[in-house]
């Protein structure tokens, strides 16, 4: 696994200052409310699109964490009755997130941030995530995560799930800024290893 180098990096994305990915990071405001659970493998990671996400949009808490026993605060977020709250995980029968749905409360989203094998972890090892209603997302066409292995070509990025979500739940909002510092990462990344290695690695690109 590629983790985050020794080189002095950002305290805020955590990039090596030469790859500070700050410039491109949005300010954004959401009427929902965000709520990426990431699996501690993860928090170290070179390649991590979750806290871009939560760096992005002001409606978006980053929580790192295996197991929510001894999260009060959260448990209780995840249980408000003022929200709607759902849980973004595909599975057989899970309906599709849609903006239209007869409730009028504000909502609340969750996405579990890891790799499949961890994020299906994460919510075996969490009863209160098994709880709340699932959806999964539409089809959206082939991920621009170029560098790491996925299950499917349509498997997307935590960063994209969030964007393609947040933009279905509430589509006159603009949220593809939040993609720019992902794009740039990625572009960053494959001109270090250099075309050839990474064409070789990822003939298929």
């Amino acid at each position: 696994m590629t983790t985050l180098s020794k080189r002095p990096r950002c305290q805020r994305c955590q990039r090596p200052l030469d790859h500070c990915l700050c410039p491109w990071i949005p300010d954004l405001e959401s009427r929902t409310r965000v709520l990426i659970i990431q699996h501690p493998s993860e928090r170290q990671h070179a390649l991590n699109t979750a806290r871009l996400l939560a760096l992005g949009l002001r409606q978006c808490q980053l929580l790192v964490v295996e197991r929510l026993d001894d999260q009060p605060e959260w448990q209780a977020w995840l249980r408000d009755s003022n929200w709607r709250t759902e849980l973004l995980f595909p599975g057989p029968d899970v309906p599709l997130l849609s903006a239209a749905v007869e409730d009028s409360r504000p909502r609340q989203l969750v996405l579990l941030d890891g790799t499949w094998r961890k994020a299906r972890k994460l919510l075996y090892l969490n009863p209160l995530l098994q709880e709340l209603p699932r959806v999964a997302l539409p089809v959206a066409g082939k991920s621009r995560y170029r560098l790491r292995k996925a299950p499917s070509a349509e498997s997307l990025a935590t960063i994209e799930a969030g964007v393609l979500a947040l933009s279905l739940i509430e589509p006159q909002t603009d949220f593809s800024p939040l993609l720019k510092p992902f794009e740039r990462m990625i572009e960053g990344q494959i001109q270090a290893m250099g075309l050839d290695t990474y064409h070789a690695h990822h003939p298929h690109q």
